[in-house]
């Protein structure tokens, strides 16, 4: 009788082996090894998109499933289309935390790896927040002004729709930042130091900076 191949490295490879034998024996598309390695991590890690497909739609295998350190497979991935797969058509957990406490984002940044893919979950993680374009100028603003102007509370990184965001958003200035937020290099640097200038701008034009304007034009 013919030993049963290792499902684990048939989705490594993509193997055209694997589905025949998840097809024959279903639970295998759930299974995970003694680390808790599954094979969502496996297609995932290896950039087998449709693979991962097959495997949240087919056989129901849950998108956040969770190895012994607490990571789901959007930790391990290394691609931006696999990332995208996850994120926007599997509806995978970009907040999560590890065991350590990290995002799949954050553990990316912390160890200098796969930087676009970092700064893309970067982004949906700020429009995940309330799905707002206040919510991507909201994390900007604090460096910017400090004190706030009379009148305006801030959180980091959050406003509140009700009471934090001006009543009259400038339909010009969410359109700039609906583009910004588009941009290859928005988690750059460069790209957010456009941002906070962006912000500024329609903070002064909005009248919330009136006051320190006119200090300064006293100076």
């Amino acid at each position: 009788m013919a030993q049963q191949q290792n499902p684990f490295l048939l989705a490594a490879d993509n193997s055209p082996a694997l589905l025949p034998l998840l097809r024959e024996n279903p639970a295998l598309a759930s299974a995970q090894d003694e680390h808790g390695y599954s094979l969502v991590h496996a297609a995932a890690s290896y950039n087998h998109p449709d693979l991962l497909r097959i495997l949240v739609r087919e056989f129901h295998v849950d998108v956040n499933l969770k190895d012994e350190d607490y990571e789901t497979s959007l930790f391990v991935v290394e691609t931006l289309e696999a990332a995208k797969v996850l994120v926007e058509e599997l509806a995978a957990d970009v907040r999560h935390r590890s065991s350590e406490g990290l995002t799949a984002r954050g553990k990316m940044e912390a160890e200098g790896d796969f930087p676009a893919v970092a700064a893309y979950l970067a982004t949906v993680e700020r429009y995940n927040s309330d799905d707002s374009v206040e919510s991507v100028a909201a994390a900007a603003i604090p460096d910017i002004i400090n004190p706030p102007p009379k009148g305006m509370k801030l959180t980091v990184g959050t406003m509140d729709h009700a009471e934090d965001v001006p009543s009259q958003v400038n339909p010009e200035f969410r359109r700039r930042i609906e583009e910004m937020a588009q941009r290859d290099d928005f988690d750059t640097p460069t790209g957010q130091a456009d941002l906070r200038k962006l912000v500024e701008d329609a903070i002064m034009d909005q009248g919330l900076g009136d006051e320190r304007n006119v200090r300064s034009k006293r100076a």
